[in-house]
């Protein structure tokens, strides 16, 4: 028997085992599970229809850090004017009590070193500014182009170094426990972000806080920066600055004894 002949005989086998597998294939079980396979993706993709009501289920469910911080910025605001309103209604009820007037001074003078009452003076005012959007050297990094939070840092402590009394950023004065955080290309201060440029300044001795800037290393470096890339950076002598209060919570939760 030749090959083709062996061929012939096998075909027919081959298509009675066909037949077979298709009649198991279209058996009342399999066509029964098929219809509640497509019931059922029907069912859930409605369920999943009327649960969206027009929204993307698949959306990004992490709220942009930016827009979140503007958000408690608001609030942190609100919230400073109520207690401010407090303040004030507590100094009232304070100064009606009988021989509350040494108690008062006593409080005045802590309130003025706690940086909690305006003050007035000469002093500084050093602005940062990031390098001008045209600026853009071959190889060099974006980060390199702005001002951080290191540079803020760095005037502020030459400012303390030199002396200074009293301090504001952006307006807002700084304490003890200020601290100032990067996102983005903002910087937050008391929950609050701020853009460039920024305004840092400090009430003292002219002289001895220019002294403190010329020799801090860290603002040294930083005016490399600013001859290489045109980063701003210039300080103003001001007669006359008035820093305001500061308004914010003054309370630790934790401290250790350094």
């Amino acid at each position: 028997m030749n090959g083709w002949e062996w061929l012939k005989g096998r075909i027919p086998r081959v298509r009675a085992n066909i037949s077979r597998n298709q009649e198991r294939r279209r058996s009342p079980k399999g066509r029964v599970a098929t219809v509640l396979v497509c019931v059922l993706a029907g069912l859930m993709m409605t369920v999943a229809g009327l649960a969206a009501r027009g929204t993307d289920l698949r959306s990004d469910r992490g709220a942009d850090l930016r827009d979140l911080i503007v958000t408690q910025a608001d609030r942190n605001e609100e919230l400073r004017g109520h207690a401010s309103e407090l303040s004030g209604e507590v100094e009232s009820l304070s100064a009606a009590q009988p021989g509350s007037s040494g108690l008062s001074q006593e409080v005045r003078v802590a309130e003025l070193e706690a940086s909690m009452l305006p003050v007035t003076g000469p002093g500084l005012r050093v602005t940062l500014m990031d390098a001008p959007n045209d600026v853009k050297p071959a190889g060099v990094d974006d980060d390199a182009l702005v001002v951080h939070q290191q540079d803020i840092q760095a005037v502020v402590n030459a400012l303390w170094a030199g002396g200074a009394e009293a301090m504001t950023i952006q307006g807002e004065r700084v304490i003890s426990t200020t601290g100032i955080k990067c996102v983005g290309n903002t910087v937050v201060l008391h929950g609050i972000p701020y853009a460039p440029p920024y305004v840092i300044e400090a009430i003292g001795d002219q002289e001895s806080l220019q002294r403190g800037l010329d020799e801090s290393h860290a603002i040294e470096i930083y005016r490399q920066y600013v001859a290489a890339y045109g980063l701003g950076y210039s300080v103003d002598r001001v007669g006359t600055l008035e820093l305001p209060a500061y308004d914010g919570t003054v309370g630790l939760r934790f401290a250790r004894q350094g």
